[in-house]
């Protein structure tokens, strides 16, 4: 559980960092996306989902 509030409070922090420091950069990268056909937009996704958990599992794996 402790992972989990990590992970998701890594995420907020640079989430909220984009928003703050480059909204115009992250509107266009909003829209790029949008037309990105939609199997892109999934295999990005899935690629995202294999990042995070071997950062994870990294971040285990050295005592983190």
């Amino acid at each position: 559980m402790a992972y989990l509030c990590l992970a998701l409070g890594l995420v907020f922090l640079v989430e909220g960092l984009v928003w703050a420091l480059a909204p115009s950069f992250l509107e266009r990268m909003l829209a790029m996306l949008r037309d990105l056909p939609l199997p892109a937009r999934r295999q990005a996704g899935l690629l995202g989902m294999v990042t995070g958990a071997m950062l994870l599992w990294l971040a285990n794996a050295l005592g983190l």
